[in-house]
């Protein structure tokens, strides 16, 4: 009998990489420099960011940590929030890296190939062992949460004018839905479907009059992370 559990962290990841994956796979130079839900930055820009996220996620997995885990998949989030001088300059620096693939037929080959090889890594790792990222310590499992919510986002940014592109993954929303919940301290409004959700959530789009009335004090937290 097969005991692994089908909606675990290495699932989530799984199920939100090869939905971005087939998102991008088909983009060719012209829908590369369309804009994308990402203030200041092309398709290109956006795919060269979540290649580095990628990237990231590999080195973690592969470097344990001897450090105690001080964030879990939901306290992570508390540190990134919109419009912060370091967003500012985060921005720059990816549009930079990414203006050197002057053909975005590399960068897409680079990122679909890493996506994948993360996915593998993934799948290998003890979802118990600590692993060291951006600062802060955490379960490997809660790193992949992290991710799947990150490549979840950003799917939706990646095809605000991209109508024809897959959409994300079931799996990598409900991390999205799990993890505002869990920042919020409550569920979010009945009505909300989950890409709602992640848009006013994350500061993608405001809350309306109704929204904020339903929400009460809760809805000066908004937005949740960014």
């Amino acid at each position: 009998m097969n005991t692994e559990d089908a909606t675990g962290p290495e699932r989530a990841v799984r199920a939100a990489y090869e939905a971005a994956s087939a998102a991008v796979a088909g983009l060719g130079e012209e829908e590369s420099w369309l804009p994308t839900g990402c203030t200041g930055w092309a398709v290109r820009d956006l795919v060269f960011h979540c290649l580095g996220d990628a990237q990231r996620a590999l080195v973690a997995l592969h470097t344990p940590a001897r450090a105690p885990v001080d964030r879990d998949a939901v306290t992570y989030w508390r540190d990134w929030r919109p419009d912060s001088a370091g967003a500012a300059n985060g921005r720059h620096r990816t549009r930079i890296g990414a203006s050197m693939f002057l053909d975005f037929r590399q960068l897409r080959g680079l990122y679909l190939e890493t996506l994948a090889a993360t996915v593998r890594a993934a799948e290998a790792a003890d979802p118990d062992r600590p692993v060291a990222t951006q600062g802060h310590v955490l379960t490997a499992g809660d790193l992949l949460t992290t991710l799947a919510v990150e490549a979840t986002v950003h799917h939706l940014d990646l095809t605000v004018r991209l109508p024809d592109a897959p959409g994300p993954a079931p799996a990598g929303l409900a991390a999205v839905r799990a993890t505002l919940d869990g920042l919020l301290g409550r569920p979010g409004l009945p009505g909300w479907s989950d890409t709602h959700y992640a848009r006013v959530g994350t500061g993608r789009a405001a809350l309306g009059d109704a929204e904020r009335a339903a929400l009460g004090a809760a809805a000066d937290r908004f937005p949740l992370f960014g």
